[in-house]
């Protein structure tokens, strides 16, 4: 009896697992999980309809840009948008030769510890089995659950699984579709996206004032809620990444509570999940710079996110080498962050032997050097030597000299790597 009396007090003495609300103030109970701050490099698979012209990124909504290289590249290949728009681009992308378990495997063998799927660019074409939106790759194009083929793949290699999601500026960015040229022989005749029955893949019309990367309009702000939270409650990933700040004030907190809480629940009371956006997160999530690198150590572990080459397959562009990804890397886990790299992928899936080649040279150097970047911590100072970030986005070509020496730590090791050959 005293027994049982005990254990019933233990039981109430038990702590309970944090539960979050949708405010500010309740994400600073969070704390990024030691998966990520060990994992040090994932890659993304930033692939989908808009990778079919090999155009680049942008092209949804670029090819409704009167005298854009997109636009001339659309008009000259497919047609006038005003009959033939981006939803006669969407059958044409059928990923014939998608190959995710090897490709897995080759990602790898490169050092990813985590993988990241296109879950829904602002072209608003979503790659998991929408409940909400008939534009996904389960209906259309492939006809596959992109996003939980990609997940499959990535836990059978033992790697943790993530999704990117670049839905809350689709609003604004794809109301160029509702333009019309201002010259030439369709000067006057309006794009594809004012007809009614694509309304729901080029959105309703914007108000005029509504112009920002993310739209003011309660309505959106709804959508984009009930399919995030749908994305979150299918697919169940370990990190979820945002192409922006955290959308929509009070809806955006909803949705990240939601994603902490669900991820708690999946793992027995411990919150395992990370949430990247482009904004200071003060510890409540991490945050995300695009193209960049912080300047110096940063208390709170962060990330960089960047490609190979351009977002989309873009036949015009040149690949970056393993040379220029591994100096990022070492750069960047020096100070606290992690490496999200995009391989660019061709529309049929496959990637070409350039690509191939960065992550084989990869694979070769993480062979060798690999114990001095997973599991590690920054030591006092990140490094030495004339090479300095600015911080920011886009700022990510900091000319690497055999002078720069970047430090980390682990287990009582102090680990020092030249960037370029002393």
């Amino acid at each position: 009896m005293i027994t049982a009396t005990w254990i019933g007090f233990a039981l109430l003495l038990q702590p309970q697992a944090p539960q979050f609300s949708p405010d500010l103030e309740s994400f600073k109970q969070y704390k990024v999980p030691e998966w990520f701050r060990d994992a040090k490099l994932g890659m993304w698979a930033h692939w989908g309809p808009q990778a079919v012209p090999m155009e680049g990124d942008w092209y949804a909504r670029n090819m409704y840009v009167e005298g854009s290289s997109q636009y001339k590249h659309h008009l000259a290949t497919y047609g006038h948008p005003s009959k033939h728009g981006y939803k006669d681009i969407i059958p044409l992308w059928k990923a014939e030769k998608w190959d995710p378990e090897r490709l897995m495997g080759l990602y790898k063998k490169a050092g990813a510890q985590y993988f990241v799927s296109m879950g829904v660019h602002h072209d608003n074409f979503d790659l998991w089995n929408s409940k909400h939106n008939r534009w996904n790759a389960v209906n259309m194009g492939p006809k596959r659950n992109v996003v939980q083929t990609w997940k499959d793949a990535a836990t059978k290699n033992g790697m943790k699984f993530g999704v990117s999601e670049h839905l809350g500026a689709s609003f604004t960015w794809f109301q160029k579709s509702r333009l019309a040229d201002k010259s030439g022989p369709y000067a006057g005749v309006a794009y594809d996206g004012t007809q009614k029955e694509f309304a729901d893949l080029y959105h309703f019309a914007a108000q005029p004032r509504d112009t920002g990367w993310y739209s003011n309009d309660p309505k959106w702000h709804a959508e984009w809620l009930a399919r995030i939270t749908d994305l979150i409650d299918q697919v169940k990933p370990d990190l979820l990444y945002t192409d922006g700040g955290l959308p929509f004030g009070g809806t955006g907190q909803e949705m990240l509570a939601h994603f902490y809480n669900q991820n708690m629940k999946q793992h027995g009371g411990k919150l395992e999940a990370i949430y990247n956006c482009k904004q200071a997160s003060g510890g409540r999530w991490v945050e995300d710079v695009e193209r960049g690198v912080k300047p110096g150590i940063l208390k709170d572990p962060w990330q960089t996110d960047t490609s190979i080459g351009d977002w989309y397959y873009n036949k015009h562009w040149k690949y970056r080498g393993a040379d220029w990804v591994v100096r990022m890397l070492v750069d960047i886990v020096s100070k606290n962050g992690n490496l999200l790299i995009n391989v660019v992928q061709r529309p049929d899936g496959s990637l070409d032997p350039e690509a191939e080649k960065v992550l084989a040279d990869m694979s070769d150097w993480m062979k060798v050097n690999g114990e001095s970047v997973f599991g590690t911590r920054p030591w006092m100072v990140f490094g030495e030597g004339p090479a300095r970030a600015q911080g920011g986005a886009f700022k990510e070509d900091l000319g690497f000299t055999p002078e720069d020496v970047r430090y980390v730590q682990k287990k009582g090791v102090l680990y020092a790597t030249f960037l370029g050959a002393p």
